[in-house]
């Protein structure tokens, strides 16, 4: 996944740290579009139009995907991955200038029935902005499987915690702020909760002497240009999470709050010197 990952446990199983990273390993070899072993990359390798079967955890975060993606009216496609390799961003690498013509994403087809999924031509799978947030619940739920009830475990900046800590307090985690955001932070309460945080300070890339923003429109093909900062998610699912923070920073903030109210959704959109929060996440600030 390119980051690194910690865990705060009361009273671990035998071998936690091969175990979570066992599970993230197989996360990897899954879902990653840079490992070309991956199941992610087979697909993508693959003739469009044909139907492949897809394995249960990768099918799990495609049918999340897709569902944010009509959600959203497009704000999230994970048939991304063309456009992101067009602009340097993807596994074959940076590339000398930004392209003279680009094309929104293609599309992705899956049914849930026979767990297969084909791509169009233009397509290729990139589930970069969501499979970390599922990696995240991957190896929460194998913790719980092992009987450990109480931890917190990051991946990467996205977090999920489950119990409480050994003075009885919740897992309390500090939301990430921009370097020069000057307002105050937000500090959050796990207590079987996940936060996800998607930021343009995070990860960018240089292109001709000009700096683009790592999030792109998948309806223009293009990084954003909208004044998002930062958007963090509260959810029960950190992939949800981690998607719906990835749909909220393309939307921009007036369209980003709406969709939340509308799904009910806990968000929190730092753009244009100002936050913007949903009423799910004003709620839980009675």
């Amino acid at each position: 996944m390119g980051t690194t990952w910690s865990l705060h446990a009361v009273l671990p199983p035998a071998g936690a740290g091969q175990g979570v990273q066992a599970v993230l390993d197989r996360v990897v070899g899954e879902m990653s579009q840079w490992d070309e072993a991956s199941d992610l990359s087979r697909f993508n390798r693959a003739a469009p139009g044909v139907w492949r079967d897809v394995p249960a955890e990768l099918a799990h975060v495609l049918q999340a995907a897709l569902a944010i993606g009509r959600s959203s009216g497009g704000a999230f496609d994970p048939a991304l991955g063309r456009v992101t390799q067009q602009w340097g961003f993807g596994s074959a690498g940076p590339v000398e200038r930004a392209p003279d013509k680009v094309q929104p994403s293609g599309r992705i087809e899956f049914d849930l029935q026979t767990r297969k999924a084909r791509r169009s031509e233009d397509a290729l799978l990139d589930l970069s902005g969501i499979a970390k947030g599922y990696g995240v619940d991957a190896v929460a739920e194998w913790l719980l499987a092992q009987r450990t009830r109480h931890f917190l475990i990051e991946v990467g900046g996205e977090l999920r915690g489950e119990g409480i800590r050994p003075d009885g307090q919740p897992w309390w985690v500090d939301v990430e702020l921009p370097p020069d955001w000057t307002g105050a932070g937000w500090r959050i309460a796990l207590h079987g909760l996940a936060v996800a945080t998607s930021g343009d300070y995070r990860r960018g890339f240089e292109v001709e002497g000009k700096r683009y923003s790592h999030s792109f429109d998948p309806r223009t093909g293009r990084p954003i240009i909208n004044g998002v900062r930062s958007v963090t998610v509260i959810h029960r699912s950190c992939m949800m999470a981690d998607g719906w923070a990835t749909a909220f920073t393309v939307l921009g903030p007036e369209a980003a709050m709406k969709l939340a109210n509308e799904e009910q959704l806990a968000a929190c959109v730092m753009a244009g010197g100002r936050e913007y929060i949903s009423r799910a996440w004003a709620a839980m600030l009675d």
